[in-house]
């Protein structure tokens, strides 16, 4: 008699975040609920945007207390913060696209922005419906080695969607609508106490966000283990 399957419970479609607000992640449990916020802004104004960040290219303006970026060119549009949010950060954006554009919302934290060369430097930088074919992807700026991606996350460009992105001692992950998409391990992380601007970017793309958060995370590191199943 064939023995009766016991139900798979760490299929992609389930979200490893944990109902008290720990995210599992491999090695590194992150306490979501219990993570210092030390930036916040629920909706922008003209003034609250020219303090906190400087436009570096592309058109940004702000529209009902949305940012809003539009970059037709095949290149980076970016803004990037005036204050530096140094250490393992998350941030967290409610974004949704501007029609008729349907893809690249991307965002960077512990990053620079290399003044002689007039471009962004060292960073993380993850985007959702980007990377060329629709995905939720990863790159470490500037030169691209480390990259990841899927097109598994059902994106849709009419909707308001959460975005979070963190790292905690190199390992970088991306939560869409609170589902876990990407989970990076740098095996050089970029020294976050060196690196701390975080920056929106709108690549050939016209999009918006509000509700913007910034945390400082906090995490511990721990031994993995399965409980034996026969």
């Amino acid at each position: 008699m064939r023995r009766e399957l016991k139900r798979f419970e760490r299929g992609a479609e389930k979200c490893k975040i944990l109902p008290e607000g720990m995210l599992k992640l491999a090695f590194v449990d992150v306490d979501l609920k219990n993570s210092d916020l030390v930036y916040e802004v629920e909706n922008f104004d003209d003034t609250k945007f020219a303090e906190d960040f400087i436009v570096k290219s592309g058109e940004w303006t702000v529209e009902d207390g949305w940012v809003v970026g539009k970059n037709p060119e095949m290149c980076p549009g970016m803004i990037v913060s005036t204050k530096d949010f140094f250490g393992n950060v998350m941030v967290e954006i409610t974004a949704k696209m501007v029609a008729p554009a349907t893809h690249d919302i991307n965002v960077m934290i512990n990053g620079e922005w290399d003044e002689e060369k007039d471009c962004r430097g060292m960073a993380y930088v993850a985007g959702v419906e980007a990377f060329w074919h629709g995905n939720v992807g990863f790159e470490k700026s500037p030169e691209y080695k480390l990259t990841a991606a899927t097109a598994l996350f059902d994106f849709d460009p009419k909707k308001e969607h959460n975005f979070k992105m963190g790292n905690a001692d190199g390992k970088v992950f991306v939560l869409i609508d609170d589902k876990l998409c990407l989970e990076i391990t740098d095996p050089t992380p970029l020294d976050a106490n060196k690196y701390g601007k975080i920056g929106f970017e709108a690549y050939s793309s016209w999009w918006k966000f509000k509700n913007l958060k910034v945390y400082n995370l906090k995490f511990k590191k721990i031994e993995e283990y399965y409980n034996p199943e026969f």
